[in-house]
């Protein structure tokens, strides 16, 4: 693993390549936004915006989304990964919304993360984009990002990575430190041909002394 300098380094440069990114799923409220966080799991945001296109267009509220049962909400998410429980879980949620909060997506970590789908991965990204609360969320391509440039330890935990990053960072770059890494990891440090190596200025490092623990091109 890197030292907090040079790990700190390769954070800012990553998020140099994205300044003003963010998310990619398509949605018009909070409650859309949760809901399309929910579907995103295992599955790739231009799928869930496909099939949040009709759902949103029948279902656009949670009081319209807790009125049917999951029977109704299946065939529109079929074509995304386990779409049966995610029919339960979006279905569950709009009732806890309305039930529970109000109609509204709660701002409160133990809230959201007490809605039915949400864990702490979702109600970081919700938290951040709806209500800008400081909050860093580790998908996949984060979890790859950051051990793919030794950011964190090879058998890093998700936890283990949000505490580097977030120790690391300064909260005000929390939010756009995940959508960088999410980009990054979408289309250049990518699980099978990373192109990572393209881009000179993350294999040379303050501290050179540590520049042989990084990657080597064709390395994944």
């Amino acid at each position: 693993m890197l030292s907090d300098q040079n790990a700190y380094y390769l954070l800012q440069e990553m998020i140099k390549f994205y300044p003003h990114v963010t998310t990619e799923l398509n949605y018009e409220t909070n409650f859309q936004l949760l809901i399309a966080v929910i579907l995103s799991a295992q599955s790739t945001d231009q799928g869930v915006n496909k099939v949040t296109a009709k759902l949103f267009r029948d279902y656009p509220t949670a009081e319209k989304m807790a009125q049917a049962s999951p029977k109704d909400l299946e065939p529109y998410i079929q074509p995304i990964g386990l779409y049966k429980n995610k029919a339960k879980y979006i279905q569950k949620a709009a009732q806890q919304i309305i039930e529970d909060f109000n109609g509204q997506v709660p701002k409160d970590r133990k809230a959201i993360e007490s809605i039915s789908g949400v864990g702490r991965k979702t109600a970081n990204v919700v938290l951040s984009i709806a209500y800008d609360v400081p909050a860093f969320a580790v998908d996949t391509h984060v979890q790859r990002v950051c051990k793919h440039h030794r950011i964190v330890d090879q058998d890093a935990s998700v936890k283990e990575v949000e505490k580097r990053v977030t120790d690391l960072l300064d909260e005000s770059q929390w939010r756009q430190a995940h959508q960088a890494l999410v980009r990054f990891g979408r289309y250049i440090c990518t699980a099978r041909k990373p192109q990572c190596y393209a881009y000179e200025q993350l294999f040379h490092l303050p501290d050179p002394s540590e520049e042989d623990l990084l990657p080597k091109a064709g390395e994944k």
